[in-house]
């Protein structure tokens, strides 16, 4: 089973404001809930360690994530694997007369039992947190 969630958001910021967040990767996974560390391994290169509260995985997981299209400020899709699970993110900016919309798109493809069923119930709730991140880290209140 693979599971797909989409959340668009609105943002009273310039495009190239809110890219300068999305084009991070570290800013990108430190509001996901999971993470619990993130090292950068290279220029479009990092790994995400996540602790998925699931039965079967009972330790830390490491997701090698890559940016695999990088169009700024506009674009970024990075794909992300792991021995649980493969995930591919996508976030789309877009300007509009009042700032800026944020397209996001995440697939997760689970390897193990439960990986689908966790991220269909709480990937919209991980979503909110990167939006409320980013209203942070641009001083936007919500």
């Amino acid at each position: 089973m693979t599971v797909r969630v989409e959340r668009t958001f609105e943002l009273p910021a310039e495009r190239d404001r809110v890219w300068s967040f999305i084009a991070d990767p570290e800013k990108r996974a430190r509001p996901i809930s999971v993470v619990d560390d993130f090292e950068k391994t290279g220029e479009r290169t990092a790994t995400w360690y996540v602790r998925l509260p699931i039965p079967v995985i009972d330790r830390r997981v490491a997701i090698e994530t890559e940016e695999t299209e990088f169009d700024p400020p506009r674009y970024v899709e990075f794909v992300g694997r792991s021995k649980v699970m493969r995930v591919v993110g996508e976030h789309e900016l877009h300007e509009t007369d009042a700032g800026t919309r944020v397209e996001n798109r995440f697939t997760v493809d689970g390897k193990l039992p439960g990986v689908e069923r966790y991220f269909k119930r709480n990937m919209d709730e991980q979503l909110r947190n990167i939006e409320a991140a980013i209203r942070e880290d641009l001083g936007i209140e919500a």
